[in-house]
């Protein structure tokens, strides 16, 4: 196999070192990723006439919800039987290193599944103390969230993690920290449809923007997001030795919940807006 015709891939991890301290680039790409769903959300309630008041406490509600439920999603869900005896490691970017003591690592693993489920609860919080509506509030934020993914997933990129399968495609990878074998560019292809899936988004607010608070925007994000990632994961290797021999590893299974949660809300949205267009009519 000639490696020259592939895409030699090896960054460095840091994308800025100040001597005392160092910033990732997955770091990086996350706060890229957080400060575009904070602008784009800001014009969205200037759009709808909502406070400025009720705006401000957003972000930390989403900043707090999505890393701590990612954070607890890769223990939990990924490597249990290690964090539930090192239950200080699942919240601090800290791991205790034989022969070194306590270092910090930052935190190696956050799972989108987990960082969904963080989001939704820290947004009913945020709704109840604002007094908005729930539905409002998940249709606006699923508006712009696949910006901020596809922020994470080239952070992804940019750590050699979350490999793709050998293959011979010639856009393949040679993730060289990892070995020197082609591989399927998984994070890429993610990153890719969420950007085509933020697109889409902003096409339909535009010219629907009376479906905001209907739940329509929150079912749509959550089956793109989720439908593509069951096919994506096609191409990627399994994250944790458990996966191997499963029928469907566990970012497919997942998935599931979340693909049929979103088909639920399309339905009922269009269901909703059909039942408001008779009763205008009447």
């Amino acid at each position: 196999m000639n490696c020259e015709l592939f895409i030699a891939w090896n960054p460095d991890v840091i994308a800025l070192d100040l001597g005392f301290f160092a910033i990732r680039w997955y770091s990086l790409f996350w706060a890229i990723g957080l400060v575009s769903v904070y602008l784009l959300m800001h014009r969205l309630f200037r759009q709808q006439k909502l406070s400025e008041e009720q705006f401000e406490p957003m972000f930390m509600y989403c900043f707090l919800g999505i890393l701590i439920g990612a954070r607890l999603g890769h223990c939990l869900f990924y490597e249990p039987g290690y964090y539930l005896s090192h239950p200080i490691e699942m919240l601090l970017p800290i791991r205790n290193v034989p022969g070194q003591g306590w270092t910090f690592t930052g935190y190696e693993g956050l799972a989108s599944h987990g960082g969904t489920l963080g989001l939704m609860i820290a947004l009913w919080l945020f709704a109840k103390h604002v007094k908005l509506r729930f539905l409002h509030v998940l249709d606006n934020v699923a508006i712009v969230t696949p910006i901020c993914a596809c922020a994470i997933r080239l952070g992804n990129l940019m750590n050699s993690e979350i490999i793709g399968r050998t293959t011979d495609v010639p856009w393949a990878f040679i993730f060289e920290r990892v070995d020197m074998l082609p591989r399927h560019p998984g994070q890429l292809y993610e990153a890719i449809c969420y950007a085509i899936f933020f697109g889409i988004h902003w096409y339909f607010y535009r010219r629907y923007p009376q479906k905001v608070g209907s739940g329509f925007f929150f079912g749509l994000c959550l089956f793109l997001i989720f439908s593509s990632r069951i096919f994506i994961e096609l191409t990627k290797e399994n994250q944790e030795a458990f996966e191997e021999g499963m029928f469907m590893n566990m970012g497919q299974l997942l998935s599931i919940p979340f693909v049929v949660l979103g088909l639920y809300c399309i339905i009922k949205s269009s269901a909703s807006t059909e039942q408001k267009d008779r009763s205008s009519r009447d």
